[in-house]
């Protein structure tokens, strides 16, 4: 897998989540508190990374908590696939 690649969709998921989060009108705070997750972590969810310098890797967990808090199908969090991803 190609960390570039990685990267860039890390970083439009995060998109996603801030996108979705601005919908519902809510802080960082209150969808990390809402999905059991600490804020810091949400908030690096958000800018796409894990810790400095490596793209974010949220569970199926974390992922599906998240889509209920912010009422959206997990389809509309992911961004959709790059081939680079899969080869």
């Amino acid at each position: 897998m190609k960390e570039g690649v990685w990267e860039q969709y890390a970083t439009e998921l995060g998109s996603r989540l801030r996108q979705a989060r601005a919908v519902r009108g809510l802080s960082q705070e209150r969808i990390a508190h809402e999905a059991g997750l600490a804020a810091f972590t949400y908030q690096k969810l958000e800018k796409g990374e894990s810790r400095p310098g490596a793209p974010a890797n949220p569970t199926l967990r974390t992922l599906v908590s998240l889509a209920a808090v912010l009422d959206v199908s997990l389809a509309d969090l992911l961004p959709d696939i790059p081939d680079a991803l899969t080869e």
